[in-house]
C-alpha cells in the first residue's frame, strides 16, 4: 500500500487526454471524401434523369397538339408553328414552350423537323428536345437529346449524345424509362 501523508489516501485516477489524434482525424477525413466521391455523381445522375422529365412532358405535350392538328389538316405542322396559338394567323400548334420553343423549366430546347404530308400511312414527322448547353443535363451522356419520331402510325423513341446524329430507338434505351 502506497504511503499517503494525509489520511485518508485518495488516489488520482490515470486518464487518457480526450480529443482525436492526428491519425484519426485524417481517417475520418478519407472516410468523408470516399463517401462523397461515390454519392456525388450518383446524386448528379438522379438528379438529370428527374429533370428528363421536362422533356418527355414537352414531346409528349407537341405530339399530342399534332394529332390534334392533324385531325384538322392533311399534313403535320412545322416548326413554325410550334410556339403559334391555335388562333394565331397561321395558326399554330398552341404549345405553350416560350418564345424560344424551351420546355417549361427551361433544360431543353424543342424542334419539330421533318413534317411529312403524304398519305396517311406514310406521314410522320420527328420532334427533338436538346438539354440546353449551359444546364446541368447538357452532361447526361447519350440522354442529352431525345427524340419522338413518328412514321406511318408507328411512334419510335430515342436518343443521342450531344454530337449525336443516330438516334437509339432500341426497346432497351435508358433515357425513355416507360
Amino acid at each position: 500500500m502506497a504511503h499517503c501523508p494525509v489520511t485518508p489516501c485518495i488516489a488520482k485516477p490515470t486518464h487518457r487526454a480526450a480529443g482525436f489524434t492526428l491519425i484519426e482525424l485524417m481517417i475520418a477525413v478519407v472516410v468523408v471524401a470516399i463517401l462523397a466521391a461515390i454519392a456525388i455523381p450518383s446524386y448528379l445522375d438522379s438528379v438529370r434523369k428527374s429533370r428528363r422529365s421536362d422533356a418527355h412532358t414537352a414531346l409528349t405535350a407537341v405530339q399530342q397538339a399534332q394529332e390534334r392538328w392533324r385531325a384538322n389538316n392533311p399534313w403535320y405542322a412545322t416548326n413554325g408553328q410550334l410556339t403559334l396559338g391555335v388562333n394565331a394567323s397561321p395558326a399554330g400548334l398552341g404549345i405553350n414552350l416560350g418564345l424560344n420553343a424551351t420546355t417549361v423549366n427551361g433544360y431543353y430546347t424543342v424542334v419539330i423537323s421533318s413534317p411529312t404530308a403524304s398519305l396517311p400511312s406514310a406521314a410522320g414527322y420527328t420532334v427533338i428536345a436538346t438539354a440546353v448547353s449551359d444546364k446541368s443535363q447538357a452532361n447526361d451522356g447519350n440522354c442529352v437529346q431525345l427524340q419522338v419520331r413518328v412514321a406511318g402510325g408507328n411512334i419510335f423513341f430515342g436518343s443521342a449524345p450531344a454530337d449525336g446524329t443516330t438516334f437509339n430507338e432500341s426497346s432497351d434505351n435508358r433515357c425513355w424509362v416507360r
